[in-house]
């Protein structure tokens, strides 16, 4: 294959520029590069996701409490996972970032991207050897150089692209700052492999450093962010990027699109509703042996013993299935994403992605009667978490609500109050249930299953609820309000036009 090496633009064919170019017209040997792009985003947030798997198989033997230390060391497999998370949806931010300049692939870029999958599906594994060992330095070293090696395949991808300008998007191959593109492009892809790089060095013989480094990967870009709008408000100069550099680069005042943004969040909640049946696959399938001995060969009976496993499990699967539905409900009434509430999103992803580890926590009340309080606690904090992002990703599109949110969910607008309601039912429920177990600790896994059940007969009578409730404050307010004398208008009536 050959083409251009130089950084100066071919000349754009006729109807390049052209919205919704047929891939017919693409140089042969190549092809549209959104079929790629979309097993990408699939093969990333099933990564992210599975991230949980090591920190829910954290053995706990029935006879060991859970004290201090065996909350210390969930704590910290917690933390590590989210961090983890946090880093691949950065990765994830990148990659889909960088096939916005790459509009089309041929064999050569698509095997690239294939061993880029690759080592991403190698990140669990050294996430699991981190949290088995957390005192070895290995497991550490072995993950950055998993996220080091992405960042160097993504750069291949790019010097490759750049290389052969046809593969580029048409508005980049005919852009007059191509070399600035690609400095560019390489520095979003490559920020997060250097501090990783940095990190591995430390692992060797400090590795806590190694942490905060890591740690550093997945704010310094939003850090840095708020320190060049803070020099800039000081300072008085406000230059907006000029109009070639806003189109590709990874400015947080330019998130990805909302659509892109609902598809990975959709992969992350499919993928956690997943994992919890295949828990129950692994763990509720009664052993032959164990029936025909225990249970005189009745597998109803052997099915019973493992009710509350179930009833765990459909609780689970109705927090996922509800907290996806708020989720739903909010990007359904949202024009576009800022920086800010990307950010909160990754966040409440990372919380929905610890929902497995709280069903494994509650199908554990049976076995381990004498944690229940203990366990009740960390399945509502995650609950609790998970959600109460969502709130902070609608208080932040309340912020700028002329560009981000749809009229009808404006402040005071007719389905604001719903909306809220809908957002703020599972932190108030988890909320609650954390409080009630603080004072009726004897009570805790009764409370627990009981908000599980209460929660979704909610979100079926909230909007008659909103209903009657707005109804009745309606009916007081008027009983309130002096009557009018006749043929005197009613300032506060609906019917009247408002003033200009």
């Amino acid at each position: 294959m050959s083409g251009p090496t130089t950084s100066e633009p071919e000349p754009c064919a006729q109807g390049d520029l052209v919205p919704g170019r047929r891939d017919e017209d693409t140089v042969e040997g190549t092809q549209s590069s959104h079929r790629m792009l979309g097993f990408s985003d699939a093969l990333l947030s099933i990564i992210a996701t599975v991230m949980i798997l090591p920190v829910t198989h954290t053995e706990i033997s029935p006879e060991q409490e859970f004290d201090r230390s065996m909350q210390r060391l969930l704590a910290t497999r917690i933390a590590v996972y989210l961090m983890t998370f946090l880093i691949v949806t950065g990765a994830w931010v990148a990659h889909t970032r960088l096939f916005q300049v790459v509009g089309n692939i041929d064999d050569t870029l698509a095997l690239l991207n294939l061993v880029c999958m690759m080592t991403i599906t190698l990140l669990p594994y050294t996430f699991s050897l981190m949290v088995t060992f957390p005192d070895v330095a290995l497991g550490i070293f072995l993950f950055c150089v998993c996220v080091i090696t992405i960042g160097a395949v993504q750069a291949l991808i790019v010097a490759y692209a750049f290389h052969f300008p046809h593969l580029l998007s048409p508005r980049i191959r005919c852009s007059a700052h191509r070399a600035l593109c690609r400095r560019q492009v390489l520095h979003i892809v490559l920020r997060g492999p250097v501090l990783c790089a940095a990190a591995a060095l430390f692992s060797l013989f400090f590795f806590p450093m190694s942490y905060l480094l890591m740690a550093s990967v997945v704010f310094l870009p939003y850090v840095s962010k708020v320190a060049s709008w803070c020099r800039d408000r000081l300072t008085g100069r406000v230059e907006p990027p000029a109009p070639h550099v806003e189109f590709f680069t990874l400015d947080l005042q330019e998130p990805l699109s909302k659509e892109r943004v609902e598809a990975f969040s959709d992969g992350v909640y499919a993928i956690v509703a997943t994992l919890l049946i295949l828990d129950i696959c692994a763990d509720s399938v009664p052993d032959p042996k164990a029936v025909a001995t225990d249970f005189g060969g009745s597998l109803l009976a052997a099915l019973g013993a493992r009710g509350p496993r179930f009833l765990a499990y459909f609780g689970s699967f109705a927090t996922v299935g509800l907290l996806w539905f708020t989720h739903h409900s909010l990007f359904l009434h949202m024009r576009k994403a800022t920086w800010a509430m990307g950010l909160l999103n990754a966040l409440s992803l990372a919380f929905v992605g610890g929902l497995p580890l709280a069903y494994q926590q509650t199908s554990a009340f049976a076995r381990q009667p004498q944690d229940e309080l203990e366990r009740v606690r960390v399945s509502c904090a995650i609950i609790f978490l998970a959600s109460i992002f969502q709130l902070a990703i609608w208080t932040a599109a309340l912020l700028h609500q002329m560009e981000t949110l749809r009229p009808a969910v404006h402040f005071g607008g007719p389905e604001h109050t719903f909306m809220l309601a809908k957002l703020a039912l599972y932190p108030c429920s988890s909320l609650l249930a954390f409080a009630a177990t603080c004072l009726l600790s004897r009570f805790s896994t009764f409370i627990f299953h009981l908000t599980q059940i209460a929660v979704p007969l909610g979100f079926l009578l909230l909007r008659l609820g909103l209903r009657l409730t707005l109804a009745a404050l309606s009916t007081l307010r008027g009983l309130a309000q002096p009557a009018q004398p006749r043929g005197e208008p009613d300032l506060h009536s609906p019917l009247l036009p408002e003033p200009c």
